[in-house]
């Protein structure tokens, strides 16, 4: 049976991002966006976590700031690990293979 793993989500950066380098020295950004849900009421939003590695990661570490839209297409993944005591951990997050505009120049910092 095929599979097919495809995540497109519009939302405002929650943070300011912060670029960082893997030990093989390769960029890579961790941040969040609240995605606002459809027919919600009281503006209810979830908070999705996402990773962009390389090119992707430079890009949005030099265009986006905190409060920015911004438009993420990638991977849903789902990572786990044991803890320092022990306990078996959990992390979901878009692993992004594309990231966007969604604003004017102006509002998001580009040239």
């Amino acid at each position: 049976m095929a599979s097919f793993n495809k995540v497109i989500l519009i939302g405002n950066l929650t943070q300011d991002v912060e670029l960082k380098q893997s030990t093989s020295g390769v960029s890579v950004c961790s941040f969040s966006i609240a995605v606002n849900r459809k027919m919600a009421k009281n503006n209810e939003c979830d908070f999705i976590n996402v990773v962009a590695w390389r090119q992707q990661a430079e890009f949005v570490c030099k265009y986006f700031k905190k409060g920015n839209p911004i438009l993420v297409c990638g991977q849903l993944q789902t990572r786990t690990w044991n803890d320092n005591q022990g306990q078996k951990r959990y992390a979901t997050e878009v692993v992004a293979d594309e990231v966007s505009f969604v604003a004017s120049a102006a509002q998001t910092n580009a040239p």
